[in-house]
């Protein structure tokens, strides 16, 4: 059986991986998982292809099955002319569009859900700007649980319809993300809703891990030297940080292979883990009027704010916000140049690797891998 503690990231306390734990009650800081063990060898991969490859590295108990819609295993795509155009030796672009509901946060939805359902829990409630009240939605129909989904009123009004189909219990909120927060934390404490918001719950870091091991797996169990990442809450940068320490621990890396450099990107609307990098700080404070098109981008008070500058600064990267207008550029840019229909947050982390090569910050010679986090067509009326 797999067994897992509960680790606060910021303090000692513990909790057992059996607790049906939010954050920290001594600090307030987010939960991690902390293996007992990890399998000895790659032979512990499952014959399957999605994320549930990766069971033995997971919180799955022995004869669990997951609630699964097929998340993970989307492609990573070499884009030559994008490499050349930037000045850069290799590029990719990870494509999480093409996940269930159309992006990344299916993969830690899929791990959220799985572990609320084993543990009984009479409802689930999220906060979003869009894509994870969607993903929420379609696997809470498929575990059976009820969903409440709280979201700005400026969501796109194509992910909000998504989240109604599936089922779930929409609540559109004035304001940004950290309002429709404080709504669903008081829903969560009145029905006794289990809220999955952002890192207020230990599992979906361990989904968007799955981000970290896959693309190993894809480049031949090495890692490339950039890896440019859309920021809003974080959760897949920390995991997947989390992922390379625990594959580099487990010895699953190819020997010659280093650690990559991590790089936030984010709209300079909103951008307050640019502005802690660029300040030398080890929290972020929060954005004042945030503003962006790139709704997922739009997360003035990011939880996890330590964990995403640690990633940063262990990993000697960089942070670079982008304008609206080159956020646009480069989304059409990505569709055009390579058939994948990015959301404006892919097209940020585009724009913001081209800003930083031309900087000289990331090196001509470098392979980078930029992640479109979700499709565009939900950005669409």
């Amino acid at each position: 059986m797999t067994d897992w503690t509960l680790e606060c990231s910021a303090c000692p306390h513990t909790e057992p991986g059996t607790a049906l734990a939010t954050v920290c009650p001594a600090c307030g800081q987010p939960y991690l998982v902390r293996y007992a063990e990890f399998p000895a060898s790659r032979r512990a991969l499952l014959d399957r292809w999605d994320m549930w490859r990766y069971a033995a590295l997971l919180p799955l108990r022995d004869g669990e099955e997951p609630v699964s819609l097929g998340e993970g295993a989307t492609p990573l795509l070499e884009s030559r002319e994008l490499a050349r155009a930037l000045g850069v030796r290799r590029l990719w672009i990870k494509d999480e569009g093409l996940n269930p509901t159309g992006s990344f946060k299916a993969r830690g939805m899929s791990a959220a859900v799985t572990r609320a359902k084993a543990m009984g829990v009479p409802g689930l409630v999220v906060p979003t700007a869009g894509n994870a009240g969607a993903a929420l939605a379609a696997y809470g129909a498929a575990a059976g649980v009820p969903v409440r989904v709280y979201a700005p009123e400026s969501t796109p009004r194509g992910i909000l319809a998504t989240i109604r189909t599936l089922g779930a219990e929409l609540i559109t909120v004035a304001g940004h993300i950290g309002d429709a927060g404080a709504q669903a934390r008081a829903f969560a404490a009145e029905r006794g809703f289990f809220d999955v918001s952002t890192l207020r719950e230990p599992y979906r870091i361990e989904g968007k891990k799955t981000m970290g091991i896959e693309l190993a797996e894809q480049l031949g169990w090495r890692l490339p030297d950039v890896i440019v990442y859309p920021t809003g809450g974080g959760t897949g940068m920390i995991g997947m940080w989390k992922a390379f320490a625990e594959l580099r621990e487990m010895g699953w890396l190819d020997a010659r292979s280093s650690l990559p450099r991590m790089v936030s990107a984010q709209a300079d609307g909103c951008a307050p883990i640019v502005r802690a990098f660029a300040q030398h700080a080890d929290r972020a404070r929060p954005w004042e009027n945030p503003t962006t098109h790139a709704s997922g981008l739009r997360v003035p008070g990011p939880l996890g704010d330590r964990l995403i500058l640690r990633a940063l600064y262990e990993s000697n990267g960089a942070a670079g916000a982008a304008s609206e207008s080159a956020i646009r550029h480069a989304t059409a840019r990505i569709g055009r140049t390579t058939g994948v229909d990015a959301a404006p947050e892919g097209g940020c982390a585009l724009a913001v690797c081209e800003a930083l090569v031309a900087a000289g910050n990331i090196a001509s010679d470098a392979e980078v891998v930029l992640f479109n986090t979700g499709g565009g067509v939900g950005y669409r009326d």
